[in-house]
């Protein structure tokens, strides 16, 4: 009969899961959570030890950051209107990949000496050293496959030790080494020192004295800023501020503010290569110049003493320089006012094709010229311009009026510019075309000289042109010297990286939280797959809700936390026990079912064997005799019989030898401790029980046993399995069906519905066995106010609990109706 049932269960959690929301019971939720508490317990513990084992073992990271200022600011952009922000941008962005680069972090590596690490190694971790290292090792390798590889290390004194290469084979090879000594080998050479910052006596106490084995290893610049790569972490912190940050994370807090300190300056260092490689640049060009115009120089000179010697040549030399001068001025200034306007027209066309010019370096170009005064007059306005329309952009938007105002002065300022380079241009050809003029007289006077003075004056002129160009250059050069000198980094460091001895991973307080997080989680998860597996019957409000018909709640027997003993008959023990109260309770409701005159038939039943049907009817029967009443059990349960267990006697005879006829009913009555109680036992298992209890015969003694007793308690068998009890169920004035609590299942509730349906018994009755009452601490509702039930209340007395406390008591009674 229950086997039909288990095809409904799959259906049930599916339908159970579909109403979780809608039908949450928030009782039953916090009795499983508090069944489930220990194992949540467990989990925490677990957890909190995992997260213990972690923090103890892993690696701690420490991280250590600078904070640098970008000087990015391009004045020739701001003349020009270009969209400044975005170029600010690019710039930044193309600073940060620099800073990222393998090329730019090589020289870090090169600048910290990197390439040999130093560790401690112990059971689970190592430890680098850094610069607490005892001793230092250069290292060649001369074999590529040695890099990376672990060389440790030991001293024997404070001149010699041992070094040890472990092989793929786990073959240890030793290399003995004198300190401050290279040992030569075919894979590497090294040389093993001292600290520099530590004597030798300690350098050979520090590596005595540790517990755990230290080595060393090389490795390759490229696996080095690879790695620097992965710790390399840059944040724009404010764009308009062009501020950045840049941390490094690693195993070791020294080091790793070493290298972002080191990465800042050798940025700064880099600033500056890169302003001052034009200046390079134009120096060594002024350089192979100078060689050159020297050697010009020179041979010009000896041309002309070797012509005063072999003409004889005695001129006025006073004259002839005077002469040399001017031409010489004159020629200075053709070069001088060609150069300017050469470099006017190069302004203009880059200006004309928007070209990117800073302004300063516009500035700088021009200086000397004889123009310079009127440009810059107007590149400083220009200048003055903008930077009050930078500041005004911080208080009004770029569409306000005052800014459309600023915009239209610089367009008129830039093209005032343009126009001011042009007409400079004009008067540069035509100054030019005047000083050409007076050079040519200068040519047509000597070339009308005789032969010899014109011979001398062009020597002299070549002579003088050199000697000019000679000095110029060691001035130029000079310039360009004291300019490179001159070169400072625009980057700033604004905030130095110091070693930071917090780890900012594994972070204590992240990982306990996660770890008591996953233990709730998981437990909360275990939780509701246990609520949603739920198939127990837990209250009277759970049978009558899931019943389809009416059904009368006879009432609830208390969980009895006490050894059962052997009679199970507790309610002669302890009278004003809680679960005397609750046997009181269903002897009075059963009043209510039928209180006609004559003796009446109580009939109990269960579902599956376990659920205490056997032990509420002989408490029943017990407070029943307690009132005054002749009872007598009779146990129909030939195939799992208890009864006789129940009152400690032998089933040598009962109702199988009373049925065939083999013994009469004073044979098979037993008497109990409690007067007016009486009981029969199963007798031997018979092979046909069911035959036996319809026969015939089963309602003759029945009649008889009417005669003279007052009640009559049936201990009928299980009908989820057998149908044997359905016969007496049937024909009893009080067929009460046993449900135990946290073992009962749902789906045997359509059992109770076909005994009323199928069968047509009549008053069927319901009692829930095996309450835990103390849940109702946790808020859970076991329908105590349901049926013909019992509850708490006032004005009822006292009884006695399992604890001996003394609690109130009342009764109640409600019919339901369930559809």
């Amino acid at each position: 009969m229950i086997g039909g049932l288990n095809d409904t269960n799959t259906n049930q959690y599916k339908d159970r899961i579909a109403k979780f929301s809608s039908e949450f019971e928030l009782g039953l939720f916090l009795h499983l959570a508090t069944r489930t508490l220990i194992w949540i317990v467990l989990l925490l513990a677990l957890s909190l030890s995992t997260a213990y084992i972690y923090l103890r073992y892993a690696d701690l990271i420490f991280q250590s950051k600078v904070t640098i200022q970008l000087n990015t600011s391009n004045q020739a952009n701001k003349v020009l209107n270009i969209n400044q922000e975005a170029e600010d941008q690019n710039e930044m962005a193309a600073a940060l990949e620099i800073i990222k680069s393998k090329v730019f972090l090589s020289r870090v590596v090169k600048k910290l000496n990197l390439y040999v690490s130093y560790f401690n190694e112990g059971t689970f971790k190592s430890n680098e050293l850094y610069t607490s290292t005892p001793f230092i090792a250069d290292v060649n390798i001369k074999n590529p496959s040695f890099y990376g590889r672990k060389i440790y290390i030991t001293l024997n004194n404070q001149t010699t030790g041992e070094l040890v290469l472990t092989n793929k084979n786990g073959v240890d090879k030793k290399i003995p080494f004198a300190i401050d000594k290279w040992v030569n080998t075919d894979d590497f050479d090294v040389k093993i020192s001292c600290n520099p910052a530590l004597t030798k006596e300690t350098c050979f106490l520090m590596l005595k004295e540790q517990n755990e084995q230290m080595y060393f290893l090389k490795r390759t610049e490229e696996d080095i800023t690879a790695e620097i790569q992965k710790q390399l972490e840059i944040k724009p912190q404010n764009e308009l501020a062009k501020t950045v940050s840049i941390g490094i994370k690693g195993n070791n807090p020294v080091k790793a503010a070493d290298m972002v300190n080191t990465i800042a300056s050798e940025f700064q260092l880099y600033d500056v290569e890169k302003e001052s490689k034009s200046s390079e640049k134009v120096i060594a060009f002024i350089n192979e110049q100078l060689d050159y115009v020297y050697s010009e120089l020179k041979r010009s000179e000896d041309t002309l003493q070797e012509y005063r010697k072999e003409k004889n040549y005695n001129v006025n030399e006073h004259q002839v320089q005077s002469d040399m001068m001017r031409i010489t001025t004159l020629e200075d200034q053709l070069l001088k006012t060609e150069l300017e306007e050469k470099i006017l027209d190069n302004i203009q066309q880059d200006i004309q094709k928007n070209k990117s010019i800073d302004s300063y370096q516009l500035i700088s170009t021009i200086a000397g010229t004889q123009e310079e005064t009127g440009i810059r007059d107007i590149v400083t306005t220009l200048q003055k311009t903008l930077i009050e329309k930078e500041n005004l952009l911080f208080q009004v938007k770029s569409s306000s009026e005052e800014i459309k105002r600023l915009n239209f002065q610089i367009e008129n300022q830039k093209n005032l510019l343009i126009q001011s380079i042009a007409s400079l241009r004009v008067k540069m050809k035509s100054k030019y075309q005047d000083l050409k003029s007076k050079s040519d007289e200068y040519e047509t006077k000597y070339a009308t000289q005789p032969e010899k003075e014109m011979e001398y004056s062009r020597l002299m002129r070549f002579f003088s042109i050199n000697e000019k160009y000679y000095t110029l250059l060691l001035e130029k050069k000079t310039e360009f010297a004291i300019s490179k000198a001159g070169f400072v980094s625009q980057t700033l460091v604004l905030e130095k990286g110091i070693p930071n001895m917090t780890p900012v991973s594994p972070n204590k307080r992240n990982t306990l939280t996660i770890a008591v997080l996953f233990a709730f989680v998981i437990g909360l998860a275990i939780i509701i797959i246990r609520y949603l597996m739920h198939n127990e019957i837990n209250s009277l409000n759970e049978i009558t809700k899931h019943m389809n018909s009416s059904v009368n709640v006879l009432g609830i027997i208390p969980k009895y936390d006490k050894n059962i003993p052997v009679s199970q008959l507790v309610v002669d023990k302890n009278p004003k026990s809680l679960t005397s109260e609750a046997f009181r309770t269903l002897r009075t409701n059963l009043q209510y079912i039928s209180n006609t005159e004559g003796t009446k038939i109580i009939a109990l039943t269960s579902t599956v064997s376990g659920e205490g049907k056997t032990f509420v009817a002989i408490n029943l029967a017990g407070i029943l005799a307690y009132s005054g009443k002749k009872v007598i059990i009779l146990d129909l349960d030939m195939r799992k019989p208890k009864i006789h267990k129940g009152f400690d006697v032998a089933n040598e005879r009962g109702m199988s030898t009373l049925l065939i006829g083999k013994n009469t009913i004073e044979e098979c009555t037993h008497h109990s401790s409690l007067p007016g109680l009486n009981f029969i036992t199963a007798g031997p298992i018979p092979p046909n029980p069911s035959e036996l209890i319809i026969s015939p015969a089963m309602m003759d003694i029945v009649e008889t046993l009417k005669t003279q007793y007052d009640i009559i308690v049936i201990d009928n068998p299980p009908v989820g399995l057998v149908t044997d009890g359905v016969a007496m169920i049937s024909k009893a004035d009080y067929p009460i069906y046993v449900f135990r609590a946290d073992y009962s299942k749902r789906n045997y509730i359509q059992i109770l519905d076909r005994l009323q349906n199928e069968n047509k018994v009549e008053h069927l009755s319901v009692v829930l066995n095996g309450v835990d009452i103390n849940r109702n601490t946790y808020g859970y509702n076991y329908g105590y106010g349901y049926g013909y039930g019992y509850g708490y209340g006032k004005n009822y007395g006292y009884y006695e609990d399992r604890s001996g406390e003394k609690k109130k008591f009342s009764l109640r009674r409600k019919k339901i109706k369930v559809s």
